[in-house]
């Protein structure tokens, strides 16, 4: 007989969804209101307002999309793109190629700048490729990409493409709220996130901003947005700055109220001091994950300190690792995927499950499972390794 669903208590360590702080789930079950009730519409408010500081911008149209980052995604790509346009769109990992499948479904043609996974987008291929394709109209990369950890230079590369005359398309899903983002300093156009990572929101929900220059090419479409759902001059009337509120669709409302409990927890903590914990905490864990032997695949300098990125060791089997901390400790760390898929894992620090227990606790438990496993690495060293960078 089906019954309801209490789900264990994981510590999520993966690629996201992020730990959520028992505060945000708390205003998950305030009761729920009418989506055009004036109190609600005084919430949108303050949910721009939070935005707007984790965006670091004063773009009017900051709004959260209903629905997952991949939406954020089709969002800025369908407003922005018409057929018969030209895009640039670097891929450097998984969230590259579904730009390329954006672009391609709004009927413009894809011009591919590739880099290895691991590496961070080449200015100078990007630079190259605007070279040879004058008529580019948008520049699309990712900031932080999810599928391999690396951070890529957002601010050279909104530069580079305003001075071609061109508009920018950013991915923030894994940076907003772990390492710098400053939209309107670095000139960014349309900016897309999630609610699942370093926000520590629950899934579901991803925050735009669209620039003015943005938002004037919106207007002057000639073409229909071929999304009814994500028709930015249709969403506008239902987020824009006026009082009265045009009825686009029921928003989620009780999502939203967590939306706003955790961009209020990032307001409080500071941007700043937010950036330091991801930071301090992810050198604690690659102090702790080098000590045991184990090999960072990313460089220093391009690393997130959000996701990290770590060679599976010879003779370890990847799945047998991930699946013995999940059933043993109710631990989740990721998979690596396309060309990394089973030689590396992906480890989280994201938002609220940025902090010392957590990065003690998955040292701990991979050490466990890992001996366990008859894997030869050095044991005993991990935790005295991290501790010392806390201590420090």
């Amino acid at each position: 007989m089906t019954s309801s669903f209490y789900p264990p208590h994981r510590t999520l360590m993966g690629p996201g969804p992020s730990d959520v702080s028992a505060r945000v789930l708390s205003a998950l079950a305030r009761p729920t209101i009418g989506h055009l009730d004036p109190l609600f519409v005084d919430l949108m408010d303050q949910i721009k307002e939070l935005l707007q500081y984790a965006f670091q911008t004063s773009n009017e149209l900051t709004l959260p999309i209903s629905a997952p980052g991949s939406a954020g995604m089709e969002a800025c790509f369908v407003n922005l793109v018409s057929p018969g346009d030209t895009v640039i769109v670097c891929q450097n990992g998984v969230f590259g190629g579904r730009m390329k499948e954006n672009v391609e479904r709004c009927g413009a043609t894809a011009i591919m700048v590739e880099d290895s996974w691991g590496e961070p987008v080449s200015i100078d291929k990007v630079s190259t490729a605007f070279d040879q394709h004058p008529e580019a109209s948008i520049l699309a990369f990712v900031h932080a990409e999810t599928s391999t950890g690396v951070r890529s230079d957002a601010a050279a590369l909104c530069a580079l493409a305003a001075a071609r005359g061109a508009l920018s398309i950013v991915d923030t899903v894994t940076s907003l709220g772990g390492i710098e983002l400053l939209v309107d300093a670095w000139g960014a156009d349309a900016v897309y996130s999630g609610s699942q990572k370093c926000l520590s929101c629950i899934p579901g929900i991803s925050p735009v901003t669209f620039s003015p220059r943005a938002v004037e090419r919106i207007r002057n479409r000639k073409h229909k947005v071929q999304s009814w759902f994500l028709d930015m001059q249709l969403i506008m009337g239902y987020w824009g700055g006026d009082s009265k509120r045009a009825y686009h669709h029921t928003a989620p409302v009780n999502d939203l109220y967590a939306l706003h409990e955790a961009l209020l927890m990032l307001r409080e903590e500071g941007l700043e001091a937010a950036h330091l914990r991801h930071r301090r905490n992810h050198e604690a864990l690659v102090a702790g994950l080098e000590a045991m032997g184990l090999a960072m695949v990313v460089a220093p300098e391009y690393r997130l300190p959000q996701l990290n990125l770590v060679a599976v060791p010879a003779g370890v089997d990847d799945a047998a690792v991930r699946g013995a901390l999940l059933k043993e400790f109710d631990l989740e760390i990721g998979a690596g995927l396309g060309a990394l898929a089973g030689k590396t894992w992906r480890i989280g620090l994201m938002g609220f499950a940025s902090n010392e227990r957590n990065v003690l606790y998955c040292l701990n438990a991979l050490e466990a499972v890992m001996a366990a496993q008859g894997a030869v690495f050095a044991a005993g060293k991990a935790i005295p390794a991290a501790r010392a960078v806390f201590e420090s």
